[in-house]
Parts: C-alpha cells; sequence; structure tokens
C-alpha cells in the first residue's frame, strides 16, 4: 500500500456550477490551476465539505475524482467518504480507489451522532471494515467535538492505530482538545500525520505541533497556508505570527459572520471576486451569500491581492 506524504498544506478544493447546477468543469480546472498549482501544496482533497461532496450524486464524485487525477497527475488527491452506512462508506471508498484517489477520507457516518462516536466500539468497527475493503490508506475527519460526531481522545488514539489509517484531519475546535489529541496520538502513532484544520485556530494549532494543514479556506489563500506551513515546520513562531497577520482578515471575512455553515460559500465568492469563477452559487438546500459578506469579501479579497498575499500567477 502506497502512503502519501501529507506534510504541507492539503488543499480542500471547492466545486463551481454552471447556471443550471451542473458542475462547470472549465471553473473547476480554473480552481485547480489557482490554488493546487503552487509549491508547497501538497495534496488535494475532493468530495468534502468543501466541495459539496454531500449534493453530488455518486456519478459526479466519480468524475470530480477522475478530472482531478488527470489534472494534476503528480499530487496525491484524497476523497472524501461521506456515508450513512458501513456499506455504503465501502461503495464509495472502492469507487473512490478505482477513480484515482490515493486516500480515503472518512467522515463519522450519520448514526454515530449523538454522542456514538464518543466511544471506541462503533466508530473502530466501521474505520476497520472501510480500511480493509480497500487497497488505499484512510484518513479520519475530526470534527468538532461539540457536534455529537467528534472522537474522544481515547477513540481517535484507537482509530489511528488501525492498519491503513495514516492521517487525522483535526478539526476538534477547541485549543484543549486538540492539545490532548497531538499528544497522545503521536506518542502512539507517529507516523499519523495530524492535519491542523479548525476556523479560527490555524496559528495556535501550528504552534502546538502539527504535520500539515487541510483546509478550504487553502482555494482561496493557498500561498499564505504555504507560507504558515513552512513557517511552523521551520519552528519560526515569529514568522507564524507575520503570515497569521496576514491571514487574519480572510479567515474573519470568511468564518465571521453566522451561520459558519456558509463559509464554503464564502470562499466561492472570494473566488469569483478574483474571477477565478463565473458563479459563486452552492445548491440547494445551501444559500447564496449575502450581499453585504459578499461586498466585505470582495474587498477583503481585492486589499489581498494588491498586498501580494494573495496571487493569481
Amino acid at each position: 500500500m502506497k502512503t502519501p506524504d501529507l506534510k504541507g498544506l492539503t488543499v480542500a478544493t471547492l466545486l463551481p456550477y454552471r447556471d443550471d447546477f451542473s458542475i462547470d468543469w472549465d471553473d473547476y480546472a480554473r480552481v485547480l490551476d489557482y490554488c493546487v498549482a503552487p509549491d508547497g501544496v501538497t495534496a488535494v482533497l475532493v468530495n468534502g465539505h468543501a466541495g459539496e461532496g454531500g449534493l453530488l450524486v455518486a456519478e459526479e464524485r466519480r468524475q470530480v475524482i477522475e478530472r482531478t487525477r488527470v489534472h494534476i497527475p503528480n499530487k496525491p488527491v484524497l476523497a472524501g467518504i461521506i456515508a450513512t452506512s458501513t456499506v455504503e462508506a465501502i461503495a464509495e471508498a472502492r469507487m473512490a480507489e478505482e477513480a484515482g484517489a490515493d486516500c480515503a477520507v472518512l467522515f463519522p457516518p450519520g448514526p454515530l451522532g449523538g454522542g456514538a462516536s464518543a466511544t471506541a466500539r462503533a466508530p473502530v468497527t466501521y474505520v476497520r471494515a472501510v480500511s480493509e475493503a480497500i487497497g488505499i490508506p484512510v484518513s479520519l475527519f475530526q470534527y468538532p467535538v461539540t457536534s455529537g460526531y467528534g472522537y474522544s481522545t481515547e477513540t481517535l488514539c484507537e482509530l489511528a492505530a488501525i492498519k491503513g489509517v495514516i492521517a487525522v484531519k483535526e478539526g476538534s475546535d477547541t485549543m484543549l482538545a486538540y492539545d490532548e489529541n497531538w499528544r497522545a496520538v503521536k506518542k502512539q502513532s507517529p507516523h499519523v500525520a495530524i492535519l491542523a484544520s479548525n476556523y479560527n485556530w490555524f496559528l495556535p494549532q501550528m504552534a502546538v505541533g502539527a504535520d500539515g494543514i487541510l483546509s478550504g479556506l487553502g482555494s482561496l489563500a493557498p500561498h499564505l497556508f504555504v507560507e504558515l506551513c513552512q513557517a511552523g515546520a521551520a519552528g519560526d513562531l515569529a514568522a507564524m505570527r507575520a503570515v497569521n497577520d496576514r491571514l487574519y482578515p480572510i479567515v474573519r471575512a470568511i468564518y465571521g459572520p453566522a451561520p459558519l455553515i456558509d463559509m464554503h460559500t464564502r470562499m466561492k465568492t472570494g473566488l469569483k471576486a478574483l474571477g477565478i469563477i463565473r458563479n459563486a452559487s452552492p445548491r440547494l438546500p445551501m444559500m447564496p451569500t449575502e450581499d453585504a459578506v459578499a461586498a466585505n469579501i470582495a474587498n477583503v479579497v481585492a486589499a489581498a491581492l494588491k498586498a501580494g498575499d494573495i496571487r493569481l500567477s
């Protein structure tokens, strides 16, 4: 089993649509050229939350993987597996492998909500079943602990010890949980990459320790995230703070307004302001960005472009 190196920035890509909400493949190619091409971008995650994977039909998810694989043949492609049942997840993961994915990113299935993921029995059975059914490695998707889907530290350690698990997308949404998970997983399974990924916590997560970053916001500001990864790898706190100061206005423009669930649509709004995509609308039930929020995003993006923090070439 080939294990991709996930140190650095993994961009969770956004998926643009035409006016009829079919996938705009030409604009998607431009998204990949913009956010995956820069030096320092390690890998790409498709069919995740940022890519509205849960709103796509199975054939569309396959096409996203296949087209991404062809467009970026030399970087790992991670595929989100958002399923309700173990049987569905195995079928999705096998499809992802056949389509060219290098790693299956396992989101907690819906039935594990309500606290079932707080103990190890069901999650371990789920992850082991999917991992044993495919020939590519898997990554764990850690939800916020308050969501009812986030794994406890003890459960996360058991999951990380399963053969085939190579990474954790760490989105616990509290620094205490992140710190505990980083220490415990790295002590038990040092080969498992911990990828910082939590909205407002990029700097403190990297300061505690991280092997890389996995973020949808990397689709909008890849160069800044590459700089943050490089500063973190060098242990240069002053450089990390400097990058974070430049990233801060973008973070607040995307994650600041309520509801937070609109964050990925706001990222698409930023790409539209940059002229990379033509349509920023999501599929229902997600809603378009409100006018005032969109205007602020356009201003922030324009300022970042002028300052060189966002670069189109």
